[in-house]
């Protein structure tokens, strides 16, 4: 009695390794942009229960900012960016950016990113 062979041809194994490799570096190229997105929106947060945040000035908040991402390693995003705009019990403060990566050859990968956090005066608390 013959015996069939089973499982996958060296062809089909190509096919699937191609794909799994491709699907990787795009993760690898990915990654790291949402990576600095929740930094971002980590140290937006760590302002807004900041104390000595509660009570600052735009030009504080950003130093206070700059220092964060410092720490966090965010390098694309600067300060300067951030959108500061008044409201009756505070601040609100919006992060909106563009970060595009190199995929390979004249191909990008662009991702739109927007961050929004209320800071609240003299109370140093978080208002989501």
């Amino acid at each position: 009695m013959k015996q069939m062979q089973r499982g996958i041809t060296m062809i089909g194994f190509l096919i699937t390794l191609t794909f799994v490799i491709f699907f990787a570096y795009c993760g690898m190229k990915i990654g790291p942009m949402y990576m600095e997105f929740f930094s971002v929106k980590k140290a937006l947060a760590g302002i807004a229960s900041d104390p000595e945040a509660a009570n600052a000035s735009k030009d504080k908040i950003r130093m206070l900012l700059t220092k964060r991402f410092q720490i966090d390693y965010v390098s694309v995003v600067k300060p300067e960016m951030l959108k500061i705009e008044n409201t009756e019990g505070g601040y609100n403060l919006i992060m909106d950016y563009e970060r595009r990566e190199e995929l390979f050859a004249n191909l990008d990968v662009v991702g739109k990113f927007h961050a929004e956090q209320a800071l609240t005066r003299g109370a140093g608390a978080s208002n989501n």
